[in-house]
C-alpha cells in the first residue's frame, strides 16, 4: 500500500463529505425555518454513518446542531 496516495485520496474523500454535507444541512435547514417547520433556535440530532465497502467497517457519530 501507498501511504501517500492513501492518505491524499481519503482526505479528498472527507473533505467531499464535509463540504457537500454542509450545504445540505444548512440549505434543509434554510428552507425548515422559511416554510415555518423550525423556528430557528432548535438543537436537532444529527447521525452520521461512514460505511467503507470491502472493509467490515460502520463508524457512527452522532451530536446535536445548535441553530441558536
Amino acid at each position: 500500500m501507498n501511504e501517500d496516495v492513501f492518505n491524499a485520496s481519503l482526505r479528498k474523500f472527507l473533505k467531499q463529505v464535509g463540504v457537500t454535507s454542509q450545504r445540505e444541512v444548512e440549505k434543509a435547514v434554510r428552507d425548515a425555518v422559511q416554510a415555518g417547520r423550525l423556528k430557528g433556535n432548535e438543537k436537532l440530532p444529527a447521525k452520521m454513518v461512514l460505511t467503507i465497502g470491502g472493509l467490515s467497517l460502520s463508524h457512527e457519530i452522532t451530536d446535536d446542531i445548535e441553530l441558536g
